[in-house]
């Protein structure tokens, strides 16, 4: 018991700061194109204390459940400068959280691969450090994939919108509506159908860093 619960407490901190440089990209995206909503509540921030959700930060990484949010930072686009489109002001400043998470994960196994040609003595024995960039690449990766599926409340839902035909738009609105109930769906089919929509994705990674931190005995 004690050891599930240390591993769930290692596991939350690349998921709290993961989740927290998402919303700071959110928000830094926003105020480049002029809306400084976010900067003038302090979402603006990379400290993490400033985008905890109770629920989807800190309870359900401690209750082992793989899935997670931080609180969104608000937007407003009628605050975009007038020569910003507002459908692609949308869509930029939802797809920077993702940008932000495939960014620490290539951070990660960039480090990873500078501690492996200079420290392959802290590879071989797991350290800290090791484990700790091992899992972060992973959960970023995860973060960043899982946020681009068009699905309302994701950020690919708003990248989608901005591309979506007018001729369409009633269609997408009719599609949108379901959007919950379809990420309650990605949500559940790990644990219900033993199927995870990252499952093939994630698992490459997984087994590039496998060979990565593997040191020669």
């Amino acid at each position: 018991m004690a050891q599930q619960l240390f591993e769930r407490l290692f596991l939350l901190v690349p998921v709290w700061l993961s989740l927290s440089v998402h919303e700071w990209a959110h928000a830094r995206a926003a105020f480049r194109l002029g809306d400084d909503t976010a900067a003038r509540l302090g979402r603006m921030t990379l400290n993490p204390l400033a985008h905890i959700d109770p629920i989807g930060t800190l309870l359900l990484p401690l209750l082992g459940v793989p899935f997670g949010w931080a609180r969104p930072v608000p937007i407003d686009p009628r605050r975009f400068d007038p020569s910003v489109n507002v459908a692609r002001g949308m869509a930029l400043t939802a797809a920077a959280g993702p940008a932000s998470n495939f960014a620490l994960s290539l951070g990660a196994i960039a480090l990873l691969a500078a501690i492996v040609h200079l420290s392959p003595d802290s590879v071989a024995g797991h350290a800290l450090t090791v484990q700790l960039l091992y899992v972060f690449a992973l959960i970023n990766a995860a973060l960043g994939l899982f946020n681009l599926f068009p699905v309302v409340p994701l950020d690919g839902s708003r990248i989608a919108a901005a591309l979506v035909p007018e001729s369409l738009r009633p269609a997408w609105n009719a599609y949108a509506r379901i959007g919950p109930l379809l990420l309650l769906a990605l949500v559940l089919a790990p644990t219900l159908f033993g199927v995870s929509v990252l499952g093939w994705p994630i698992a490459k990674l997984r087994a590039l860093l496998d060979a990565l931190v593997a040191v020669p005995q």
